[in-house]
Formats: C-alpha cells, sequence, structure tokens
C-alpha cells in the first residue's frame, strides 16, 4: 500500500490533479504489480516561489519541480523501483510535465509500520 505525497505548482494542481493522480496510479499497477484500488495520494499544491530547487541541479535543465514522495513496504528491488520511476515519468510526460520537472523520492519501512483501517 504504498502512500503517494505529490507537491506541485496550484496551476498545475488546479489544472492537472485528477489526471496525474490517475497517471502515478496506473504506474504503480504496472511496475508493483499493486491492486487498482489500492489508492492513497495526497497532493499539496503551491503558490507560486513556495517551491524552491536549483534549476540546474546534477545537470538537468529543470523549470517547475512536481516533488513526488512515495512511502512503502520495503519489499521492492531496485529494478523494480526503477521501473517505477519510468513508469511515473513516461505516464506524466503524456500530461505535458517534463522528466527534467520531476523529482521522486521513496521512503521504505516495514509491514508492521502501517495501519490502513483494521488489525
Amino acid at each position: 500500500m504504498p502512500l503517494i505525497h505529490v507537491d506541485l505548482e496550484r496551476e498545475l494542481y488546479e489544472s492537472s490533479a485528477d489526471d496525474i493522480s490517475r497517471e502515478i496510479q496506473q504506474a504503480q499497477v504496472d511496475a508493483l504489480g499493486i491492486v487498482p484500488d489500492d489508492l492513497f495520494h495526497v497532493f499539496s499544491p503551491h503558490d507560486k516561489g513556495e517551491l524552491r530547487f536549483d534549476p540546474g541541479f546534477g545537470g538537468v535543465d529543470r523549470r517547475s519541480l512536481v516533488l513526488i514522495r512515495i512511502v512503502m513496504v520495503h519489499m521492492y528491488s531496485v529494478a523494480t523501483k526503477r521501473d517505477l520511476y519510468a513508469a511515473i515519468v513516461t505516464r506524466l510526460g503524456t500530461l505535458g510535465i517534463r522528466p527534467e520537472d520531476i523529482l521522486i523520492s521513496v521512503t521504505e519501512n516495514g509491514f508492521e509500520d502501517w495501519y490502513a483501517g483494521r488489525l
């Protein structure tokens, strides 16, 4: 049950949040094999200037920032996580979001660290 947090500019949120959520969810289904209804996304829209970043860090031509933070159980290989990153970037690209403007961070924990409505 990955938990997805997305920080992005308010304008992009207002125009595309539903599409972004749909594409991130499908990327998880495709890359991680989760069931489609395992959907837990939290969006945090920000006004101009609230998301600060170095536009050239790491040799990347960054023009804006879509920060995707994923909390999930430690059970996926490095290759599977890279497949997830590629799937997210590719699917968001269909919405006009540049790969260079996406930053994905994963935090992992154990099954014992989750409560999802029942024991």
